[in-house]
């Protein structure tokens, strides 16, 4: 069986300022740092086999702080990417509320696609070993969803440097 620790990076300034991040880059944070360096702390002396992060800045960032004291290198992947919003990239959050979504928004289907690729991903690459993964409220939704075979809405949102254990 592998362990998967599922984490949302910590704190930026998009999420502050309540700004669509979506597939951007993303900066966390002196909170978010903070909230990674927690994170750091209770990892410290657990037995973590690999790290890996969505190639984003901010998960990238994020899994840096928490993997340094196990002097573990970050594998980045892409399909840990947050949801492509499109044209709802760089807005405010609040003025989007009741707007059809654009066409180049990713679709839900394509997002569990991805989620799904991510499991079998981690279950090929790590067989019976321990993993700590940094994603992004939406794709770790995403992730849990596909695990546990319900709905996205049925899944409770994580918050900032959040950590959920899977067992594949």
């Amino acid at each position: 069986m592998t362990k998967l620790y599922l984490v949302r990076h910590g704190e930026t300034l998009d999420n502050v300022n309540q700004i669509m991040q979506g597939q951007t880059q993303g900066m966390l944070t002196e909170a978010g740092r903070q909230q990674a360096l927690q994170l750091c702390e209770r990892f410290r002396n657990e037995a973590v086999d690999a790290f890996v992060a969505s190639d984003l800045r901010r998960s990238v960032d994020t899994c840096a702080i928490i993997a340094q004291p196990h002097g573990k290198e970050v594998m980045q992947t892409p399909l840990l990417r947050e949801r492509d919003w499109g044209d709802f990239t760089g807005r405010f959050i609040p003025d989007l509320k009741g707007l059809d979504f654009p066409e180049n928004v990713e679709s839900l289907d394509a997002l569990k696609q991805r989620a799904a690729e991510f499991l079998d991903f981690i279950r090929k690459r790590f067989p019976d070993q321990t993993v700590l993964a940094v994603g992004h409220g939406i794709i770790n939704k995403a992730i849990q969803a596909v695990y546990y075979q319900k709905r996205m809405p049925d899944i409770p949102r994580m918050m900032n440097a959040e950590c959920r254990t899977l067992e594949l």
